[in-house]
């Protein structure tokens, strides 16, 4: 994806789940119950990896370009 976009996160699931950067900067939800949603607007280039505090073993990564 490009630099500017805004991706959003919905938790679908009847745990509770969130949305963290693994380190440094990027997403930081609170904790989405169901039908929650989540957005984040990444302003810079790189790879970030996520994942859920709750759930350690949920990943994901998000790529941007400029």
């Amino acid at each position: 994806m490009k630099i500017g976009t805004t991706v959003t996160w919905t938790n679908q699931d009847s745990d509770p789940h969130t949305v963290t950067a693994k380190s440094g900067a990027g997403p930081d939800s609170p904790t989405l119950d169901q039908g929650a949603t989540y957005q984040y607007t990444f302003t810079k280039a790189g790879q970030y990896s996520y994942l859920c505090t709750i759930h350690p073993f949920m990943l994901g990564t998000v790529v941007v370009t400029p």
